[in-house]
């Protein structure tokens, strides 16, 4: 792949750099960020054949070989000590944490910077991508796989469940408009299949932190 999913670097990762919004240089929806992440790290668990879907629920199978202290091996690990509960459980479960260890993953690997500094009494952290290009390209293919011009068995798989996952917490770095969206339902369902628990998980989740958030 010409991104960074093909040079080492995990989904989680990769979803993080997506989220970047780079005509403003920042981050976009934080709120629903950590959903994201945490689907991520479940779609990597999935694919892999670390967990399996058992009647809605994510059962743990074979322990990954994920790099310790890393999303997947935290979600891992919590799914594991547990009995099986619904994909929508572990894609809320410490959403908010789930920001900071990619955060702090890619800091390390020097892709993004992380500058923080208060503003009266409020601590305020600004996140800049530190190759932009990669997200750029990351987009590019991602919008294409989502718009469609290849058929959806020749997308890259792990394009393809970036598209799905994007779709279903509707990051607006790639996500079409509500219009297009409609027309291009049976794609998204296409790309949707290999990993639909866990799409679904998401989906309601944003929708439910949104509607909390509304009323709120």
């Amino acid at each position: 792949m010409e991104t960074q999913v093909k040079q080492g670097e995990s989904l989680t990762r990769s979803t993080f750099l997506l989220a970047f919004d780079l005509r403003k240089e920042k981050l976009t929806q934080r709120d629903v960020l950590g959903y994201l992440l945490r689907a991520a790290a479940l779609t990597e668990l999935l694919l892999a054949g670390n967990l399996v879907d058992e009647s809605g629920k994510a059962r743990a199978r074979t322990a990954p070989a994920a790099e310790p202290g890393s999303l997947p091996a935290v979600v891992w690990e919590q799914i594991s000590s547990s009995p099986p509960r619904s994909w929508r459980r572990w894609v809320q479960k410490d959403h908010g944490k789930a920001v900071h260890v990619v955060r702090d993953e890619l800091a390390a690997a020097r892709l993004i910077s992380v500058e923080r500094r208060r503003i009266l009494l409020f601590p305020v952290e600004r996140i800049t991508p530190r190759k932009a290009y990669l997200s750029r390209r990351l987009a590019e293919r991602v919008g294409r796989a989502i718009r469609g011009g290849r058929p959806v068995g020749h997308v890259d798989e792990d394009v393809r469940v970036l598209a799905a996952l994007a779709m279903a917490a509707g990051l607006k770095t790639v996500v079409p408009s509500w219009r297009e969206t409609r027309q291009l339902r049976d794609r998204i369902q296409q790309l949707s299949a290999p990993v639909e628990p866990v799409a679904t998980a998401l989906r309601k989740s944003v929708e439910a932190a949104k509607a909390a958030s509304s009323s709120g």
